[in-house]
């Protein structure tokens, strides 16, 4: 459930109408619901209400807005990191520094640095060679982090290459089979704790099987570990479930992968780490936009060219991705066309021979499911600038990301006096 809804013939975000904002702010724009974000963030820990020892680390790369991470800060979320940007954002919000673990395969020496100096509440290691320099770092200062190495499981999560992150040949952790040599190596260094073990496997998963299988692997690594002498206090079980982009899609809920989370890991005696993102913000943002004009050609659908563009939501041109396209102010009636920005690339399409409201130039429309992924992955890219964000509260909103413009960009650009 999301509070975009139409209220006498037009498309609000809560009390607000969309005309509104995109008057006021101007278009493309991305807007965003508290009551949405609240919602699913209430519907995911109530999912793991069974769970007794647990924190709740919202995946901030799926929405690093500092608003949107006050919003998730208020409900009692930490935040997983994978930069040290993500880190002061999530700082910026409120998160305190215990709520906080840094993933990420790339960590820096300045990034670990970062972590130890605002002395967060986990790493999770993705290498050797990252746990030897962390140990080092944190032994130099006098310190002991709180770490967790992460294990790729070789599990094909079922979802779309790019977003997958636990199979063999992915990038992502310590293969299962040297987990344990690795595990004995980083738990003799000085200047780190081990404390347990991780996983992802990847993004938008329709199926809880994957997940489960990972699991069960993870049981008998845990079993192996304690058999061997180490303690295993701490798991973190990543993120990755997934939301509906379009009808018909009926991902796991979060009841239901609660109960199979308490099913698997009830007699582990460790405290969980949960990953949530896109199952927190992805259906509580639209992406605001209007029709620059409607273009015939050929024998196929017309071209419905949109304001907003691949730089603003990269998705579709990533990933294939689906967003729902419906009309501020439908008419009842429908129409089917390809729906493009203003991009020189073929790749800026959003839709094609799609079924959707009929559209004429001046229009408002929204692409649905856009709070997750969304303008954390926007670009300049034909020198457009960057989108701005908007929060609705109820019959109020504030903009909580300005529009920077193509002036704005440029004015970081010095050039040499010797051109």
């Amino acid at each position: 459930m999301d509070h975009f809804a139409l209220k006498d013939g037009v498309l609000h975000a809560e009390d607000i109408p969309l005309p509104r904002i995109a008057e006021e702010v101007g278009t493309p724009v991305y807007v965003y619901s508290r009551a949405t974000l609240e919602r699913h963030a209430k519907v995911f820990a109530d999912g793991l209400s069974s769970v007794p020892r647990k924190l709740i680390a919202f995946a901030v790369k799926a929405n690093p807005n500092l608003a949107v991470l006050k919003v998730l800060q208020n409900q009692g979320f930490g935040a997983d990191v994978v930069s040290g940007g993500e880190l002061m954002r999530a700082l910026a919000a409120g998160m305190t520094p215990d709520t906080i673990v840094f993933s990420g395969v790339g960590k820096t020496r300045e990034e670990l640095i970062l972590g130890l100096d605002r002395q967060i509440g986990q790493f999770n290691i993705e290498s050797r060679e990252e746990g030897r320099e962390l140990a080092e770092l944190a032994a130099q200062r006098g310190q002991q982090a709180q770490a967790c190495l992460r294990i790729n499981p070789d599990v094909d999560a079922k979802t779309h290459e790019k977003i997958s992150t636990g199979k063999a040949e992915n990038k992502f952790g310590i293969p299962l089979v040297h987990a344990r040599e690795a595990f004995a190596e980083l738990a003799s260094l000085d200047g780190i704790n081990l404390r347990g073990v991780a996983v992802h496997i990847g993004s938008q998963l329709g199926d809880l099987e994957p997940l489960e299988t990972a699991f069960g692997k993870l049981a008998t690594l845990i079993a192996d570990l304690r058999a061997a002498g180490h303690a295993i206090t701490h798991v973190d079980l990543g993120g990755g479930l997934g939301v509906p982009y379009k009808v018909g899609e009926n991902p796991p809920s979060p009841a239901e992968y609660g109960a199979m989370v308490a099913r698997v890991t009830g007699d582990w005696d460790v405290h969980l780490t949960f990953e949530p993102g896109r199952v927190i913000a992805g259906n509580a943002g639209v992406l605001l936009t209007k029709v620059i004009r409607v273009k015939r050609g050929g024998n196929g659908p017309p071209f419905v060219i949109v304001d907003a563009a691949m730089n603003d939501l990269a998705r579709p041109a990533l990933y294939g991705a689906w967003h729902d396209c419906d009309a501020v102010v439908p008419s009842g009636e429908r129409m089917t066309a390809n729906i493009v920005g203003p991009i020189c690339e073929t790749g800026d399409t959003f839709a094609r021979d799609r079924d959707c409201d009929a559209l004429q130039s001046g229009d408002l429309a929204v692409f649905r499911t856009a709070g997750a992924y969304g303008a954390t992955m926007a670009s300049s890219y034909n020198s457009r600038g960057f989108v701005p964000e908007v929060l609705v509260d109820g019959d109020r909103y504030a903009v909580v990301a300005e529009r920077l413009s193509a002036d704005a960009i440029m004015s970081a650009e010095p050039v040499p006096d010797w051109l």
